[in-house]
């Protein structure tokens, strides 16, 4: 079931015999000429609303804009100042902790989103922390997964794709949303075929250092097929880890 598409009867009846919650979360960037800006935040919504579909599992609206100012050089990215994040990721986490929740599992798609919202956690507990004996708001528990670093899926991205998955512009997150919306693949040849890789810093930098947004992946490989099969493996850890998470 879906926040968004629940009354506020459904989510008083949830509460009776569940505190938790899953919310994707991700980021509005550029995913090289084949990837769309918002796979990110695809990536996790899609795979969580399976486990919703399939468990009963709340899940929460989508935070699908992150932080991606290295990204800024490549129109449509939108990203967040990591201040600005942590106090949006605050005012959800307590606004369902103001009716009920007390386990909020944040099922990250971008890897620059991790850094801020581990400090948007502890921005929670501070202000708990700070409170008088005994303190007034709720006791929160909170925890934080990329989905590609859950068991068993990236070894299921390296079967699927041996050569060339990169790391960023993936072609297993690719993959995922081409799966999730079909008519939305692009098929086009890209130069290098493997895109280079390297650091960077701000948004000028990234852009000269890898100019059509990839680092070391080859999209082009992937298919529907392949992202259906990683989301059936995603999910099924997914399902894994919070039942953990829930029942602790």
């Amino acid at each position: 079931m879906q926040l968004s598409l629940s009354t506020w009867t459904d989510i008083e009846q949830y509460l009776k015999t569940s505190d938790a919650i899953i919310i994707p979360i991700g980021s509005m960037e550029q995913h090289g000429p084949t990837g769309l800006i918002g796979t990110d935040a695809i990536c996790p919504e899609v795979i969580a609303k399976r486990v919703g579909d399939e468990h009963g599992v709340l899940i929460g609206p989508t935070f699908n804009v992150g932080c991606a100012q290295h990204h800024l050089g490549f129109p449509g990215t939108m990203t967040l100042r990591p201040s600005t994040m942590i106090a949006a990721i605050s005012d959800w986490s307590l606004s369902l902790a103001k009716h009920g929740f007390k386990k909020l599992y944040w099922f990250n798609g971008h890897g620059g989103n991790t850094a801020t919202i581990q400090a948007a956690f502890a921005e929670v507990y501070a202000q708990r922390s700070f409170e008088p004996s005994p303190p007034r708001q709720p006791a929160l528990r909170m925890t934080s997964k990329n989905w590609w670093e859950l068991p068993s899926v990236m070894a299921k991205c390296k079967e699927l794709h041996p050569s060339g998955d990169g790391m960023h512009a993936t072609a297993s997150e690719v993959a995922v949303t081409y799966a999730a919306y079909p008519d939305q693949v692009r098929n086009q040849t890209l130069e290098p075929k493997i895109a280079p890789i390297g650091s960077f810093t701000d948004a000028e930098h990234y852009r000269a250092n890898f100019p059509d947004g990839r680092i070391g992946s080859d999209p082009t490989q992937a298919t529907i097929e392949a992202g259906s099969t990683i989301i059936d493996v995603t999910a099924q850890a997914l399902w894994a880890d919070f039942q953990k998470f829930a029942q602790s």
